[in-house]
């Protein structure tokens, strides 16, 4: 550790932000302090545990901001962990957002999911957030499937397979009452808040009718329906008197862990919870803080918050500008108080797994670090290509620190036409990537892994070097049953890494995930392709009925399995007849 005994004793005792960095002058974390001097001094005296360990460890010397107040330190710290995306505070960077269900205000309106509806133009009512994606599928499909609300996008000119399914009012031709709409309406907001009676009733009818006609495939579509609702759409009731929008939080800390638990309260309804576990370096309290001003710039902020005694409500409702409350007594308090035994128990139940997964990645870092004689690894990049017979080459690359993805830095990459062969297809990827890491002054990786041996790491040798750069490289070395067999470093040594260790099972994780990812994009593009080279030659079939089919039916394999009368619901009654014969002719 560092000694910053005259330099601490030159900081103010103010309020104010912080930044700490490590030796190559990377700020590493963000945070605020009423007293900065005080906060400072916090770090390099006494015993630190953890993460904040591991965060002292690699300071090589701190920055810091006055401000004129508390509220002035918070928003500034907020720009700069926006700024620096620092490795510390890495909670604020990879949390996930809840999908919602939209109810559009259009004249004619639409049900669909959205997410991170924070960045995007809302046009319409919100309900949720819903605690699973697949919780609010089966709850905008079982609604579309009921009601008759518009299902395309753009409006059409002519009547599409969900009018003649019963699924649309055909708002592209007909006139529609606006009546109609509005008790359409009003009935899917009824059923979204929690009252289910009207679609459980319509369901029930069509029920009946389906078995009276031995319509069997239907009654089971139906009661598998009924199941969903029980599942989805029905939320446990709480009995709230004026039926509020607000979350509930609170959260519970044992041994350098935080468990922030949220409960989402929407029109008297419990519609779900949130659940964050993660190890934490600063005070508790300027821990959740952050924390929900993160969550919040992802997910709905609600009409009021309930929170603990121990949160600074004034700082984050001047930030938020929303009332924030701890309640006393009644049900709200009922309701705080069960969601601290929520993060309690999610905490204890966990924290053994969580706390052996840490050490076995840290274990494994070091072993990593001691292999290749560097004094840290953390962030590492790996490449992988995919293409169809030797052409139509993609790329992808994935991005892990401290062997955990960062999913949000993922990269693809698609190649030029004249690239014949993995080596430049590799050497291309290499080049636009850090290329534009040098251009853009992106963070640069610790180590790049490799997927495969000597070849391949010249290959990235010769990239670094034409840019200037000096990275860390390593190799993943198949077998000849294509499995990882093992590891070399840049000057082509093998290193002693057991097959059964940690370090070795990190590294192929991080090998399989940049195979799928490549492969994964490859095949999305192989599926547009597919469907270029297929319905180009088609006659009759220009690009406005090629998008118009694509938009219909989704993919190439559904066109085919269509029958003429659904064809000619897109194209028309005589070119739907001459592509059913063009398809099933080559196939």
């Amino acid at each position: 550790m560092k000694d910053f005994k005259d330099k601490l004793s030159r900081v103010p005792d103010k309020p104010g932000s912080y930044q700490m960095k490590n030796k190559d002058g990377l700020v590493i974390y963000v945070g605020k302090a009423k007293n900065l001097k005080k906060r400072l001094k916090s770090y390099f005296t006494g015993r630190v545990t953890g993460k904040t360990k591991a965060l002292v460890s690699n300071i090589d010397d701190f920055d810091y901001i006055v401000t004129d107040s508390e509220l002035e330190a918070f928003i500034l710290e907020i720009t700069l962990i926006h700024k620096y995306n620092p490795k510390y505070n890495i909670m604020l960077k990879d949390d996930k957002s809840y999908p919602y269900i939209e109810l559009s205000n259009d004249k004619y309106p639409t049900l669909k999911i959205i997410r991170n509806h924070r960045r995007k133009k809302v046009n319409g009512r919100l309900f949720g957030p819903y605690p699973s994606s697949y919780m609010a599928r089966q709850t905008v499909d079982i609604i579309n499937r009921m009601y008759p609300l518009r299902k395309c996008k753009n409006m059409k000119k002519n009547l599409c397979l969900y009018y003649h399914l019963g699924q649309c009012l055909g708002y592209c031709v007909k006139e529609i009452d606006q009546e109609i709409i509005n008790n359409i309406k009003k009935e899917i907001t009824s059923s979204l808040n929690g009252d289910t009676k009207i679609v459980e009733d319509k369901i029930n009818i069509d029920y009946d009718n389906a078995i009276k006609t031995l319509n069997f495939e239907r009654a089971k579509e139906l009661n598998d329906m009924k199941y969903a609702i029980e599942t989805t759409i029905k939320k446990q009731k709480i009995d709230l008197k004026n039926k509020e929008n607000c979350d509930i939080i609170n959260y519970f800390t044992d041994n350098n862990y935080i468990s922030i638990e949220i409960f989402f309260i929407r029109s008297g309804l419990l519609f779900g919870k949130s659940n964050k576990i993660f190890s934490f370096i600063d005070d508790s309290n300027e821990q959740v803080l952050e924390y929900i001003i993160k969550f919040y710039e992802k997910n709905e902020l609600p009409n009021k918050l309930y929170l603990c005694d121990s949160i600074d409500k004034e700082l984050l409702s001047n930030y938020l500008k929303v009332e924030i409350l701890t309640p006393q007594k009644g049900n709200m308090k009922q309701l705080l108080d069960l969601s601290y035994e929520n993060a309690k128990d999610s905490l204890l139940s966990q924290e053994k797994k969580i706390s052996h997964d840490e050490e076995e990645r840290q274990k494994a870092l070091n072993e990593l670090s001691k292999l290749l004689n560097v004094e840290n690894v953390s962030r590492m990049e790996s490449f992988d290509n995919s293409h169809l017979f030797g052409t139509f080459y993609v790329g992808g690359m994935v991005v892990f620190e401290d062997f955990l993805p960062l999913r949000q830095e993922y990269r693809k990459f698609k190649l030029q036409n004249d690239i014949k062969d993995d080596l430049s297809a590799m050497k291309e990827v290499l080049y636009r990537r850090y290329f534009r890491m040098i251009k853009d002054n992106l963070q640069k990786p610790d180590l790049i892994v490799m997927d495969g041996g000597k070849t391949q790491i010249e290959v990235a040798k010769e990239i670094l070097d034409s840019l200037g750069l000096n990275i860390e490289i390593i190799g993943l070395v198949k077998d000849d049953k294509h499995k990882t067999n093992h590891i070399m470093n840049k000057n082509y040594e093998i290193l002693n890494v057991p097959k059964d260790s940690s370090l070795f099972l990190f590294l192929t994780r991080i090998q399989d995930e940049v195979h799928r990812y490549a492969i994964e994009y490859h095949r999305n593009i192989k599926a547009q392709g597919a469907l270029k080279s297929t319905l180009d030659f088609a006659p009759g079939i220009g690009e406005k009925k090629k998008k118009l089919l694509m938009k219909q039916f989704g993919s190439l394999k559904k066109i085919k399995e269509a029958t003429i009368e659904e064809l000619a619901l897109v194209v028309g009654q005589k070119e739907s007849e001459i592509l059913y014969n063009y398809l099933k002719e080559n196939e």
